[in-house]
């Protein structure tokens, strides 16, 4: 059976006046069904990039992505995307955005209405459906925007940080809660985190990327042993600070121990 993503000696570069800025060089992996992939990298390594190629607003200069085996081309794929801010209209309902892409693609038949609306109870946003965006917290906002992307029953989800504008407390409830979200509705996913203690908390496996041009660095499977796993119980898991620490050490290894005396964050301490 082909993975539902797959990835083959992909590059990228951007290409400017002032001339050509390598993103990408020969990066391969996959992503099977209903399997959630954490990438992690040094800041500005293309870690979005990727996601833009495999969604089809990009296009990759060498290799190839396929689907379900196919070279369809992302523009062709159902994907959804969920990006760093939710991106909802101020001016509609909550239950006006969440139906905002079923309107789009004309999809607005009674399966998917009431798909939406038992989504809006399950996930405590029943009775704010006709509230306006201003008036929630940025957790519920953030919900919401899931809600509205898998209102489209996407085959694959990208989500490129969509917990970095939250503030820390609100950003390990909400992830939480769409960690949870994620895993009930068997919804294979790609998450782009710059955050070592989320990607352990919420993914299957961890893709390690290189400084820029970024290659891949290596994979490393995630097996935390939780009988019911979540992201905040994962964080609390014997093996969590083991993988923290190996990912910081594969990320972290071009720099000298006379930079870092404390090779291990206090971060990974404190976990």
């Amino acid at each position: 059976m082909h993975p539902l993503l797959e990835l083959k000696d992909v590059c990228f570069s951007y290409h400017t006046p002032q001339g050509e800025t390598v993103a990408l060089s020969h990066i391969s992996f996959s992503v099977a069904q209903g399997e959630f992939l954490a990438i992690v990298g040094p800041s500005g390594c293309g870690k979005s990039t990727i996601l833009n190629l495999i969604c089809g607003l990009l296009s990759p200069e060498k290799g190839e992505i396929l689907f379900h085996g196919e070279a369809s081309g992302g523009r062709t794929a159902n994907i959804g995307y969920m990006l760093q801010k939710d991106h909802l209209l101020e001016w509609r309902t909550i239950w006006q955005n969440v139906i905002l892409g079923l309107q789009i693609q004309r999809l607005l038949a009674p399966d998917r209405l009431q798909l939406v609306r038992e989504m809006l109870k399950t996930y405590g946003l029943e009775k704010f459906r006709d509230a306006y965006p201003s008036q929630l917290s940025g957790g519920m906002r953030q919900r919401a925007a899931l809600i509205r992307t898998l209102a489209l029953q996407p085959d694959l989800l990208l989500l490129d940080e969509p917990f970095s504008a939250l503030d820390y407390q609100t950003r390990l409830n909400v992830g939480d809660d769409i960690g949870k979200i994620i895993r009930r509705e068997s919804k294979t996913a790609v998450l782009v985190t710059h955050d070592i203690s989320e990607a352990v908390s919420m993914a299957d496996k961890v893709l390690i990327l290189t400084r820029r041009p970024a290659t891949v660095k290596s994979l490393i499977p995630i097996q935390l042993g939780l009988t019911e796993p979540s992201p905040l119980a994962a964080r609390n898991a014997a093996e969590f600070k083991m993988y923290f620490n190996l990912i910081w050490k594969e990320l972290n290894d071009h720099v000298s121990d006379v930079e870092r005396p404390d090779a291990v964050p206090a971060a990974a301490k404190t976990q």
